[in-house]
């Protein structure tokens, strides 16, 4: 089984998304295990405080590392050989290939962050630092969601066709998928191009091919020009 655990102020976030489509039906499986950690239970004043204002002046708020190291030292203390992944802008940039390499680890943590980040030192803590792109959220839970979601579609047995990870954008380097079509025929003065109606399969994979290579390098393209 696969032990996901998100340290978090806010451990509602995830009811929702975790109680429909795909992670529902892993954790019904007995597939995925995913368990919050309240940040806020590890705070030692009456307050359970959690925040605090930088040195040097600024503006806003950053997470202690007192309550935040003591939640990543429960995380560890439940599983041994969790994999511990900050969620902060100036992670590496997540990927495809890099949800599949998490698929390969018994279990994973996610820290969110909230205010204006985290205390630098936190960083001292964790196994890797992720980022999902160049924008900023309200706080580290969408985040982990998205990475939680990337994750567990890729485990075995969690999708109904093996071959619908395997062909999913991305899962070549670089490399999106082919444009999908499904009935009607004719929408709108639309049609289903007519090679994948040809029943020829050697011109579809081909036809498959060279409009994902297309699509790929239009993004590459776009990406250069901004």
């Amino acid at each position: 089984m696969f032990h996901a655990q998100i340290l978090t102020l806010f451990p509602e976030f995830f009811d929702s998304p975790l109680s429909c489509s795909i992670p529902k039906r892993a954790i019904a499986a007995g597939i995925v295990k995913v368990d919050t950690i309240q940040i806020r239970d590890f705070a030692t004043d009456k307050h359970n405080k959690v925040d605090d204002s930088p040195y040097g002046g600024g503006p806003g708020m950053l997470m202690k590392p007192g309550p935040v190291v003591a939640a990543i030292r429960k995380a560890r203390q439940i599983d041994p050989a969790t994999h511990v992944v900050m969620l902060t802008p100036s992670g590496t940039r997540f990927s495809q290939a890099k949800a599949l390499e998490f698929t390969e680890k018994p279990g994973i943590t996610l820290l969110c962050g909230r205010y204006e980040g985290f205390d630098e030192r936190i960083c001292d803590y964790v196994d890797e630092e992720i980022s999902l792109g160049d924008y900023v959220l309200s706080g580290g839970e969408p985040a982990a969601m998205c990475l939680l979601d990337a994750v567990i579609r890729l485990l075995p047995e969690v999708l109904g066709s093996p071959e619908s990870a395997a062909l999913d954008s991305f899962s070549e380097e670089g490399i999106l998928d082919w444009p999908h079509y499904t009935r009607p025929e004719e929408f709108e003065g639309k049609r289903v191009p007519g090679v994948l109606l040809s029943g020829n399969h050697a011109k579809i994979e081909k036809w498959r091919d060279d409009q994902a290579a297309l699509r790929s390098r239009k993004r590459s393209s776009e990406s250069d020009d901004e």
